[in-house]
């Protein structure tokens, strides 16, 4: 016998909480409803679209398709967690900003975490690269041209820095 409601317990973006919600809830309708973490939005409901992409043990995945109660005991990061203290915007996030990778909005929480998610993955990623990973998200208002583009310079200014903190490293002088 299926039970109307269920204890889940999530981590999500550091924090844990405990809902007591339909075993059928979508990660996405908790974040959104029951979190009130709207950053994530529901496009096609599908898992085409790519808006309600979220990071699930640093992964990307598409919460719509995502039951709750599957991802219990999973550390989840929504694109609220990428801002730093202040609502600072993250390397990522002043990226699209720089770049104009977003017009209308509604996309960009999606591929903000496809990115974040995949660079964590693929440091070294090509422009080929991900201009093919992106090509997994829709967006109707920018192309993907300046969304690769933004992506592409986050990418390599982590990479610079990861190489200067290496050489500071080796030279023993101070990052």
């Amino acid at each position: 016998m299926m039970t109307d409601i269920q204890l889940v317990e999530l981590t999500v973006n550091g924090e844990r909480h405990e809902l007591v919600i339909p075993p059928r809830r979508t990660l996405a309708d908790v974040l959104r409803h029951d979190l009130g973490l709207t950053g994530t939005h529901v496009g096609c409901e599908h898992g085409i679209c790519g808006a309600c992409t979220v990071l699930v043990d640093g992964a990307p995945a598409r919460a719509c398709l995502l039951f709750a109660a599957q991802v219990e005991n999973s550390a989840i990061r929504t694109v609220e967690s990428l801002s730093g203290p202040g609502d600072e915007l993250s390397d990522l996030q002043r990226a699209f900003a720089d770049h104009h990778g977003l017009q209308c909005g509604f996309c960009t929480p999606g591929f903000l975490m496809l990115a974040e998610g995949y660079l964590a993955d693929e440091p070294d990623a090509t422009r080929e690269d991900i201009r093919e990973v992106v090509s997994s998200n829709l967006c109707r208002c920018t192309g993907y041209q300046t969304i690769t583009d933004a992506i592409d310079d986050c990418a390599s200014r982590r990479r610079a820095a990861l190489q200067s903190a290496l050489l500071s490293t080796q030279d023993g002088s101070t990052a």
